[in-house]
């Protein structure tokens, strides 16, 4: 068992496998070589992005995550200003200051290798580091590889090399309900008669109930800051694909009243909420992976328009509940699957988010466990094989508006599963194996690799 934590990162965007990961993997890349005696006589460094890393990964910001990173800052605590200035201050001098370690010359057109051709076999997102004690020297002092396996997480080569058991990797946290699948889950909340939310926050036992609760809570604030400054920030995404942002012209129609009285509104403003997190992401502004970056809107969209106040000061007892419920469905796709586009496509990122909102909304409405899992099922059904094809490498086209679309699809699942009656026909363990295997069937053209689809067409056209 995950902690359910462990799914919301706040970290900068815009993308959770090839921004947040790398920066963490910088990070922990200098404290082993910190630890095994090589960083403080370093004199040059290397980076070699491979598979999705680096065919993306100019465009995802991997280069300046992973520089980022080991100039020692953190994706939970970097701020945007700052970072950018740092990274431009090293881009300019062409010296690189380790954290805690020397400086030395750094030319990123050497130092950074984009490896393409290399397709990892345990993950395709993979990055290896290489400290050198000379500049001239060919033999690195010390090595590493490591992967970013979606929303944030990262293992080590030899960490996913290890045999496990059963293919699980063996249970670190202590959890009195701990569940492999959607069956358990249900099974463990009829039992013992605790609502899903109720079941997740007694899991999380290694921490006092009011920890996590405040964590929760902090998520929440994050997520609703985030919406606020896409809804007021303009201006024009960077990248080169000169995408203006929309939220806050949308946001100012809404405002005034135009079209409120239409019935169809509410999708302007599911819409408007999720457009503006993704806006900020895609501007490199600080999100919250829900489970990823690149579907990082949805869940504070439905959050905002079902969970606060007109105002837009959060429900405490209404946000709690939804996250805590969308978490616990997520632990489920990174446990029996993967939240990662480059293994599974965007059905693996927005087809995630969708299914969780749906559970979590239902949630909140007052759904049954089972009617629960039942929204997330049709959450995720209806996202099946979904590719993730971005335009010119960058999360903008066609991930902004995704993510608007799945949002409203995630609050018709839930309805649709609160007007459910009997036991559906397909369970939410069996789409979650079926977005598993069609992901491990997907061509690598529509995984994150901008290799195909719209990717390819948009250009040419």
């Amino acid at each position: 068992m995950l902690s359910v934590l462990d799914l919301f990162r706040v970290g900068l965007g815009p993308s959770s496998s090839h921004t947040v990961g790398p920066m963490r993997i910088a990070n922990r890349f200098l404290r082993e070589a910190r630890r095994a005696g090589f960083l403080a006589t370093a004199q040059r460094i290397e980076i070699e992005l491979q598979g999705s890393l680096a065919l993306t990964g100019i465009g995802h910001g991997t280069d300046k995550a992973v520089i980022l990173g080991l100039l020692g800052f953190a994706p939970e605590t970097a701020e945007p200003d700052d970072a950018e200035a740092a990274f431009k201050t090293a881009i300019a001098t062409k010296t690189l200051a380790l954290a805690g370690g020397p400086s030395f010359p750094f030319r990123p057109v050497k130092d950074i290798l984009y490896r393409g051709d290399i397709v990892p076999d345990l993950h395709p997102n993979g990055l290896a580091l290489r400290l050198y004690s000379s500049a001239s020297t060919e033999t690195p002092d010390f090595t590493r590889v490591y992967y970013s396996t979606g929303g944030g997480f990262i293992a080590s080569a030899r960490r996913l090399a290890r045999p496990a058991k059963d293919d699980v990797v063996e249970d670190r946290a202590r959890s009195p309900f701990a569940f492999g699948s959607a069956a358990e889950l249900l099974a463990l909340c009829e039992a013992k008669e605790l609502a899903i939310d109720a079941l997740i926050l007694a899991n999380e036992e290694d921490r006092e109930r009011s920890e996590t609760v405040s964590q929760i809570d902090f998520i929440t604030d994050t997520m609703l800051a985030c919406v606020d400054r896409g809804l007021n920030t303009d201006g024009i995404l960077p990248g080169g694909l000169e995408v203006v942002r929309r939220a806050p012209d949308l946001y100012r129609k809404l405002k005034t009243g135009a079209g409120v009285n239409e019935r169809e509104a509410l999708f302007d403003w599911l819409n408007v909420y999720a457009m503006a997190v993704n806006e900020e992401n895609a501007a490199g502004g600080r999100v919250v992976t829900a489970p990823t970056n690149g579907a990082a809107g949805i869940l504070p969209a439905v959050l905002r328009h079902y969970c606060c106040e007109d105002d837009g000061a959060p429900i405490r007892s209404k946000a709690q509940r939804f996250l805590l419920v969308a978490g616990g469905i997520g632990l489920l796709y990174k446990q029996r699957a993967s939240i990662s586009g480059a293994e599974m496509g965007c059905q693996g990122e927005v087809g995630v988010a969708c299914s969780m909102a749906a559970g979590g909304l239902a949630a909140v409405w007052g759904a049954t466990p089972a009617q629960c899992l039942a929204a997330a099922e049709i959450g995720m059904e209806h996202n099946l094989g979904l590719t993730c094809d971005p335009v010119g490498g960058l999360v903008q086209i066609p991930c902004i508006e995704r993510n608007a679309i799945g949002t409203v699809k995630a609050v018709n699942a839930a309805r649709l599963a609160l007007h459910q009656t009997g036991q559906g026909k397909v369970s939410l363990d069996q789409v979650i194996e079926t977005m598993r295997q069609t992901g491990l069937d997907m061509s690598s053209k529509y995984k994150e690799t901008s290799q195909g689809g719209l990717a390819v067409n948009v250009v040419e056209c």
